[in-house]
């Protein structure tokens, strides 16, 4: 089970500030949309100059021209980029096939889907990774909860979960046995950045 630390809403200064903080529990790299689109690939180029060793990943919410934007987020650095579930196929298949000539990964965002008939649908255009996601917006009424797992349940995915989780949900969360728990502000805006990924990481390697 990996651990993602989703960089957005933040300054080019606290994403490479926290990164250096918790860089020892964390696997995977958000480069966050938000961080992307106010600093451009150039952030995703330096993350991956700095921590070489880690995967990254570019939050880029693609729902269009998907063939031009897994290139952008490949050839700068990226092992994996996001498409939106609500997109074309097409959309979807290009992003696929770009991740395919180039040994990446591509994440399809499950945020607002909640029919079935998607997830088949998604089966068959070879998606393999996909994130049950809670938005921002959305955790106003509450974050992440385990019911969301029903949609994919005996599917083929590797899971990803995010939306406002923390080490209070963290827990009962683990239990359904994602392959990433992608967290944010739990860490990001914590008064100790460094000790809470360092229990998440502890009750992940349980």
């Amino acid at each position: 089970m990996k651990l993602q630390l989703a960089l957005d809403r933040l300054t080019r200064h606290e994403c490479f500030h926290l990164m250096e903080e918790v860089k020892d529990y964390i696997d995977i790299i958000e480069i966050g949309t938000g961080v992307i689109k106010e600093y451009g690939m150039a952030i995703v180029k330096e993350m991956r100059e700095l921590f070489p060793d880690k995967l990254i990943l570019s939050d880029m919410k693609t729902c269009d021209a998907g063939r031009h934007e897994a290139y952008q987020a490949f050839k700068a650095g990226s092992d994996m980029t996001t498409v939106m579930a609500f997109s074309s196929d097409l959309t979807i298949k290009d992003t696929l096939q770009v991740a395919e000539e180039m040994g990446a990964k591509v994440m399809v965002d499950l945020l607002e889907v909640h029919s079935k008939d998607r997830i088949t649908d998604l089966e068959q255009l070879g998606v393999s990774l996909v994130s049950l996601h809670v938005g921002k917006d959305k955790q106003a009424e509450g974050g992440f909860t385990t019911d969301l797992f029903s949609l994919v349940k005996e599917s083929s995915f590797e899971i990803a979960v995010a939306g406002g989780i923390n080490l209070e949900s963290l827990p009962e969360i683990i239990q359904e046995e994602p392959d990433i728990i992608i967290v944010g502000s739990a860490i990001t805006a914590a008064d100790n950045p460094k000790s809470v990924a360092g229990e998440m990481r502890r009750i992940i390697s349980q």
